[in-house]
């Protein structure tokens, strides 16, 4: 577990993302989505996931899933910042024979649940995890993260009512709701018309909060109600820390020149 305040927790992963993003040259990074993503993370592993970087392997460890797996930069600046990984490791990303690539690969004693590839099967994953818990009487929690985009999936509306069907309290959805995703903003490409009712009508606790308040977001974890998952709507801003990109389209991903990457760690210094 994270020891220090989560607000700093959330800074330390956007700081670096951005380096992580720099370094990797003309791969670059999915810096828009991670930095939306961030505080939601910093409130996971800062305060609500029980997991242990010392005993990666506990049977009764919360599961955490990445389903937006392209934003996996974030989460492992989130797992360096508890243990799991090391400044190394950061370092290597997206380098030749790196294990951390752009989609993770499955390292349990990484703390990374699954490997993540094409979106929208995160959710189906989260039910069976959450489902086989239930099953053999453990009490660990499952909590997936996706993207509002990513909601685009069908994947994800069979994997909502199975999660329904057999009653997942133990089932935490989280969706960074950005209002992008890669061709430009969720409505204007495909958009899935009120969220929240859409979810409530499959049979989910449905919560809607600001992505970037970490009381809500905590406040939100902590509801629950007996035979139903839950989905937390996080809505958020891409890019979010970064002034002068905030809310813009065309950094869903992005290659970071040196002048840039000087003048966004001037803008993030401002913010912590």
């Amino acid at each position: 577990m994270y020891q220090g305040k989560i607000k700093e927790l959330a800074w330390n992963i956007r700081n670096d993302v951005l380096t992580m993003t720099f370094r990797a040259g003309v791969e670059g990074g999915h810096i828009g989505g991670a930095y939306s993503a961030a505080d939601i993370l910093a409130v996971l592993y800062g305060s609500e996931l029980n997991v242990d970087s010392k005993n990666p392997a506990n049977p009764d460890r919360d599961r955490f899933i990445l389903s937006k797996g392209h934003v996996s930069l974030a989460h492992y600046a989130a797992l360096k910042e508890c243990g799991f990984l090391t400044q190394e490791d950061l370092d290597s990303f997206e380098s030749n024979g790196s294990t951390f690539s752009t989609h993770e690969l499955e390292s349990p004693e990484h703390g990374i649940e699954v490997t993540s590839g094409s979106l929208g099967y995160g959710l189906s994953i989260g039910v069976g995890v959450a489902l086989s818990a239930k099953r053999k009487n453990q009490t660990y929690r499952t909590f997936v993260l996706l993207g509002d985009g990513e909601c685009n999936e069908g994947s994800v509306w069979e994997a909502a009512m199975a999660a329904a069907r057999y009653k997942l309290d133990n089932l935490i959805a989280i969706i960074d709701k950005n209002g992008q995703q890669l061709d430009g903003f969720t409505n204007d490409v495909m958009p899935v018309h009120d969220l929240e009712k859409v979810f409530q009508g499959f049979g989910w606790n449905t919560i809607v909060i600001n992505g970037h308040d970490i009381e809500e977001i905590q406040q939100a974890i902590a509801k629950k109600t007996e035979g139903m998952p839950v989905v937390i709507i996080a809505e958020t801003i891409k890019s979010k820390g970064l002034p002068s990109i905030e809310g813009k389209t065309g950094w869903h991903h992005a290659r970071i020149t040196e002048e840039q990457y000087t003048a966004f760690k001037k803008e993030l210094e401002v913010t912590r």
